[in-house]
């Protein structure tokens, strides 16, 4: 099994921390500009096309979605 790809979703309006645990394991990062970006690992397609379906779920306008690292990348963030 491959090791998970980071993603960051990028979504209008700001999340509130009530939803970092129904995104875990994915970072909530609410920014300045009015918008809000979930940064985390996805284990496969299937997995992103689950968190993109949540995100439309709460009728979240989604403005993109990054690959950020590939597996042989080290995150942004430093690894768990």
């Amino acid at each position: 099994m491959d090791p998970p790809v980071i993603y960051q979703l990028r979504v209008k309006d700001h999340l509130d921390g009530e939803w970092a645990e129904w995104f875990a394991p994915l970072q909530i990062v609410n920014e300045p500009n009015g918008e809000a970006t979930l940064t985390g690992p996805v284990v496969d397609q299937a997995a992103l096309h689950g968190l993109i379906n949540k995100v439309f779920g709460l009728n979240l306008e989604v403005i993109s979605v990054m690959r950020v690292t590939s597996p042989t990348q080290e995150p942004p963030f430093g690894r768990a």
